[in-house]
């Protein structure tokens, strides 16, 4: 690629959604030396106590930006699981000690507020704008213009749209390439809905009274009900709090019935309803029910969301990229959806940090190595987590024979051995020193950044 060659500053980047891929996003742009704005449409941001995961795909990165010390502080190890049926009978178990040493990082449990709680404090306040609402976006030869609800307009030279899988980034993107006629056809679909959750996190328990939230790491348990469309999972965390959720297999009409089952993303609402049919199933602590794990649970941070999942085909146009949940909305069965967004990030910064123009050309390759880059990886993780959901929430026919066929026909070390998959890919930002190898797998290699060799260089020759 041929690019300009007058003088050159890095680009000015502004984020739309300050949501954790959108934070993890400006703290590497920051140490990548490069100008950003979040803008953010909600007054403030306070995610509901939602249960995440992290693992070896990401740790390395985390210890890269120095973030990886104060994460190990609010999360546990998941060690072990089990699966049962609604009448409290183990139906098949998990434990990853067997690959620990192979993959050098346990996988981590927390609450999603603290983890976002942790990347909102390495980001300075006056980079994050609360309450601006993006309606539309145009861009040109010369940069790209967020216009906001509230008359005002902000420009720049990329925009990454991090808001989430009802994007308006990638709305209004959309829509401007459909005036073009060059959108791909399945990029104008709808995001598939086939779950509902409710979900939670108890208050920190007294584990005088409840002696089974105590614990130095999460064990997982999910139940799989039996005459039932619902699923429900309980883990243990930090602070002595339980997480618990509750899914329902959605029929071919429910799916489309938006009044049922109305959408509320990470939201406060609450589906009374679905609260009634679920507070007599059991969990495996004691005596204990559902509902009784909802009582424990401050009602305000009970969300009800659907399991959108998508994997859009279009991630660049010009100088509009998106990345998380706006480019690939995965089913959280495979507990990889922020994985990948926080993933997607630091692919996106390396490349935005190799940019020596801010040409249309120039900012077309990076975006559009950003996706090469990307695409294979999250497409994989994006198929997991479909199988994964059919051996975990599935109550079709099929669906249980393929869960009875996993559970009791695949031999448990090759279980153990699936643990492993995708678990060599752990990107790491170009343009910082790397994180010590842990674990003995061989790790996928990456695209190395030229620059960095060249200023590492440079600063070498200079000590000397």
């Amino acid at each position: 690629m041929t690019v300009d060659q007058t003088p050159f500053s890095p680009p000015k980047v502004l984020i739309v959604g300050a949501g954790i891929a959108g934070l993890f996003l400006s703290i590497l742009l920051d140490k990548a030396g490069i100008p950003y704005d979040i803008y953010e449409r909600a007054a403030s941001v306070k995610p509901i106590g939602s249960l995440m995961s992290l693992n070896a795909n990401i740790l390395p990165a985390l210890e890269q930006t120095g973030l990886y010390e104060d994460f190990m502080k609010i999360a546990l190890p998941g060690k072990s699981g089990n699966v049962m049926n609604g009448n409290m009978e183990i139906i098949a178990k998990f434990r990853t000690d067997a690959v620990r040493e192979e993959m050098g990082y346990e996988f981590m449990l927390f609450a999603r507020p603290k983890l976002y709680d942790l990347l909102l404090s390495r980001v300075p306040v006056e980079r994050i704008h609360y309450g601006v609402k993006v309606i539309s976006t145009e861009q040109d030869s010369e940069g790209v213009t967020i216009h906001c609800a509230d008359g005002s307009s902000h420009k720049g030279h990329i925009l990454v749209g991090a808001d989430g899988a009802y994007s308006k980034v990638r709305e209004s993107l959309y829509k401007s390439m459909r005036e073009q006629n060059i959108l791909p056809a399945q990029d104008a679909q709808q995001i598939s809905r086939g779950y509902v959750s409710l979900l939670g996190m108890t208050e920190p328990l007294d584990p005088k009274v409840h002696p089974y939230a105590e614990n130095d790491e999460s064990v997982q348990y999910s139940i799989i009900g039996q005459g039932t469309q619902y699923t429900w999972s309980v883990f243990n965390l930090r602070d002595n709090r339980i997480a618990w959720i509750v899914v329902a297999q959605l029929s071919s009409q429910e799916q489309s019935d938006k009044e049922k089952f109305r959408n509320v993303e990470w939201g406060p609402k609450v589906n009374g309803a679905m609260i009634e049919d679920v507070k007599d199933f059991k969990v495996p602590y004691g005596n204990m029910t559902l509902g009784d794990l909802i009582n424990l649970t401050p009602q305000d941070t009970i969300s009800r969301t659907y399991f959108d999942d998508k994997l859009f085909q279009t991630w660049n146009h010009g100088r509009t990229v998106l990345i998380g949940d706006a480019a690939h909305k995965l089913l959280p069965s495979a507990g990889q959806g922020a994985v990948n967004a926080l993933q997607d990030a630091i692919i996106l910064s390396s490349c935005l940090y190799e940019l020596t123009s801010l040409s249309p050309a120039a900012i077309d390759f990076a975006l559009s190595d950003f996706k090469a880059q990307r695409f294979s990886h999250v497409k994989e993780q994006y198929d997991l987590s479909h199988f994964n959901a059919k051996i975990i929430y599935g109550q079709t026919f099929v669906e249980r024979c393929l869960r009875w066929s996993v559970f009791n026909l695949i031999p448990d070390s090759i279980k153990q051995r699936s643990s492993l998959r995708g678990s060599n890919y752990r990107p790491q930002a170009t343009f910082l020193p790397k994180a010590p190898k842990r674990g003995t797998i061989e790790v996928l290699p990456q695209k190395e950044s030229e620059r960095y060799k060249r200023e590492c260089a440079a600063a070498a020759a200079s000590a000397v």
